[in-house]
């Protein structure tokens, strides 16, 4: 206690400040701070007595008292440089971060031996991510003392950031080489090891550092994190929750928390975390977008219009506001998707500095062709790709999938993997690695059948592994980096007056960018409508698309159908609490709940496909169109009208609808979707006019010809390789309709 060292009756300053040096070197502060004071007392301009007690301020977290109390010092003697290492200190405290390093070098200046000042200066410039600085000054103060075990773990830290993770591995390693039970460096290579899927051991190092330290926040939320990627939702979201008891305002916990939580379908409780996350730091990347998303998850369309603004205007102005594939569900601007893109892409999936295919040309019998995706099992993505992979040319093509999805044993993975000659799972490889492989399979053409949605790797293609690198299928718009060369669409969903807000060359196919197959399968028994909930008689509207597509004004017009049709019900698919919260929509909109059918989710797709054909009519979302689920509609006989907007996601519709040879249920304008649809459940002849021609048009037209789609695809890859063995840029280029 520090009234166990009094002042004595006419101990000089001199002695009072020697006690206080002793008491201070053995962390005794609260002892040492009257001394240091009373110093002053008698000698107010003590220099020593200033600074010293300066830096106790500052170990007690009193920054700005410490920074005034150095500054005082300095005022005295300008020339000692711990004084101005110890101020950066005070500054870092009080994050003035550029304030901080310019007192770092001022103390460098004066004493360039100086290890703290070297050591602290990296530290600033690792908060500041001048990444390549921060490790000359960890490698200048491991010059000087090559013993400093923290400085190996900021030099590993520095490392993991600049991705270079096997070197920060040794750098961790040899942190705990020099102390061993050194909590922070077993977390920090717990993160490192994290990054290279190396799982068990990064779990093995969590768990030290918390054995060592059981209120180690960080290893809390790490930990977290290695359950989550290995999709042990539950266990992540206790450890997101644990962190959050030890430090409750914890950005990064409070994001993985809310994560954690979407991936549950915890929609409101999600959102409510990035709200208090909000609360606490305004400006925290890509939270606002985060939360309005699981907001409209939950079809809580709270302030809807004025956050959807909000975030898009945050995009133009080039902030962090949104992610972009969530961006892609509200926004109408596809300006502002670029932006997004280009924003995102550069913060979290940067080109390589050292590129892995440096413009060598390979010589190989066939083109060679690799899909990336997380998408090889019961997904729509596979549905969607699944004959195209079987009638691909084996005698032009050498095809091979990088799954790094979830591996299962149902029916659909099984005949992908028979489909595709060379399937490899590289879901424990990191992006490097998986690139690496790429590479050194010479693989010609790479196809990122994911983009930015659940569990992409864009990381892999940023170490540019092949000399052609497209983005198909997977997300609808750009994903704005300039190591993708083509992006495959068509002329419906990116006209050539929209390549503007493409940073990929757009390669249109002739017919539609979705493919489809034909052996997809309906089931024999088709439910009846009273097993289903559905009236007997009545007119059924149906759409089931995610709950994050649908919206205000969309609801609004199936609200007024529903009320102009006598008899009429709106079928969607059940979506837990996003169900509740349409109900009570529909009852504000004097809709009787009842008037809702909801659709469990079934486990094969035959069985859906076989009860969608009790509805009448297809109501498609806007601005982000039905995909996979439109095509199952017109698969299974239901037509489908949609809105066509001025972005990709929004003019899905409008390509299935042309390829399938019914144009006329597309319109532009919402208040045209909502006469069409009127008209149609209010004129039974022309209803099933539509119905018979999407029956014959169904056999005969190129939507759903998957031998045509699949010619016109490979001569889109044969037209790609070409230009790059003669060494031509990649250019936008239709590819011509041709006879499958």
């Amino acid at each position: 206690m520090s009234n166990n060292h009094p002042t004595t009756p006419g101990e000089t300053a001199a002695a009072l400040l020697e006690r206080a040096v002793a008491l201070h070197k053995e962390g005794r502060l609260a002892d040492a701070e009257p001394l240091y004071r009373a110093v002053l007392v008698t000698l107010p301009r003590d220099f020593d007595a200033l600074h010293l007690l300066g830096v106790v301020r500052h170990q007690r977290g009193d920054h700005a008292a410490a920074l005034e109390l150095i500054d005082r010092a300095i005022a005295i003697n300008f020339a000692v440089a711990s004084a101005h290492s110890h101020r950066g200190l005070a500054l870092q405290g009080l994050k003035r971060f550029e304030e901080a390093l310019q007192a770092y070098d001022r103390a460098l200046t004066l004493k360039p031996e100086s290890v703290e000042a070297l050591f602290n200066r990296g530290r600033v410039l690792l908060v500041l991510r001048q990444l390549a600085d921060a490790l000359k000054s960890f490698d200048a103060a491991l010059a000087l003392a090559p013993d400093f075990a923290e400085a190996h773990l900021y030099r590993g830290n520095t490392l993991q950031d600049l991705n270079a993770l096997e070197a920060a591995l040794k750098s961790h390693d040899r942190a705990l080489e020099l102390k061993s039970d050194f909590p922070d460096a077993l977390n920090d290579r717990g993160l490192t090891l994290l990054g290279l899927r190396r799982w068990d051991e990064a779990f093995r190092d969590f768990n030290r550092a918390l054995a060592l330290k059981p209120v180690h926040a960080q290893a809390l939320c790490n930990r977290g994190k290695a359950f989550f990627e290995m999709r042990n939702l539950t266990e992540a979201l206790a450890d997101f929750d644990r962190a959050l008891a030890v430090d409750p305002d914890m950005a990064e916990a409070l994001n993985n928390r809310a994560t954690a939580l979407f991936d549950l379908k915890r929609y409101s409780e999600c959102a409510a975390t990035l709200s208090r996350l909000l609360a606490l730091f305004p400006d925290f990347d890509y939270a606002l977008g985060a939360m309005f998303h699981a907001q409209r998850s939950a079809c809580d369309w709270t302030n809807f219009a004025e956050t959807s603004a909000e975030i898009v205007s945050g995009v133009v102005q080039g902030k962090k506001s949104d992610l972009p594939f969530a961006l892609l569900t509200h926004s109408t601007s596809a300006g502002a998707q670029l932006s997004c893109a280009g924003r995102f892409t550069h913060d979290k999936y940067p080109a390589a500095a050292k590129p892995l295919w440096t413009g060598e040309t390979y010589r190989h019998d066939r083109i060679r062709i690799a899909y990336l995706s997380a998408d090889f099992h019961n997904h729509p993505v596979a549905y969607l790709m699944a004959e195209v992979f079987e009638r691909h040319d084996a005698t032009r093509f050498e095809v091979a999938a990088l799954s790094f999805g979830p591996s299962d044993s149902g029916e659909m993975r099984r005949r992908l993997e028979r489909a595709i000659p060379t399937f490899i799972g590289v879901d424990r490889l990191n992006d490097r690695a998986a690139a690496e492989l790429l590479r050194k399979n010479e693989i010609d053409i790479a196809v990122d059948l994911k983009g930015f949605t659940t569990d992409c790797r864009p990381g892999i293609l940023a170490y540019r592994p092949c000399p052609v690198q497209v983005s198909y299928l997977g997300f609808p718009g750009t994903v704005g980096a300039g190591y993708i060369d083509y992006i495959i669409a068509d002329r419906h969903v990116i006209p050539k007056d929209h390549d503007a807000y493409f940073r990929e060359k757009v390669v249109r196919l002739p017919d539609s960018l979705q493919p489809n197959d034909r052996k997809r399968r309906i089931a024999e028994r088709i439910p009846s409508r009273t097993e289903l909930g559905l009236p007997e008689n009545g007119f059924v509207f149906c759409c089931f698309n995610a709950s994050h597509k649908l919206n205000p004004s969309v609801f609004d017009i199936w609200m007024r159908l529903l009320k102009k049709v006598d008899g009429s019900v709106l079928w969607l698919a059940h979506s837990g609490e996003a169900s509740e919260n349409l109900k009570r929509e529909a009852e504000r909109h004097g809709v009787p709940a009842t008037l809702l059918v909801f659709a469990p989710r079934v486990g094969e797709l035959a069985e859906h496909l076989a009860r969608e054909k009790q509805a009448d009519l297809f109501l498609d979302t806007y601005p982000y169109n039905a995909h996979a689920t439109a095509s199952d509609a017109l698969w299974a006989g239901i037509p489908l009208i949609t809105c066509a907007g001025e972005t990709f996601a929004s003019r899905v519709g409008m390509s299935l609808l042309h390829a399938i040879g019914l144009p006329e249920l597309i319109v532009t304008d919402l208040a045209s979707y909502e006469a069409l649809a009127l008209k149609l459940a209010t004129t039974p002849s022309l209803l099933r006019s539509i119905r018979a021609r999407l029956k014959q048009n169904r056999d005969i037209k190129p939507l759903f010809d998957s031998v045509r789609f699949t010619r016109h695809i490979e001569a889109a890859y044969v037209t790609m390789y070409e230009r790059q063995q003669r060494g031509e840029k990649p250019a936008a280029f239709d590819v011509p309709p041709i006879d499958a």
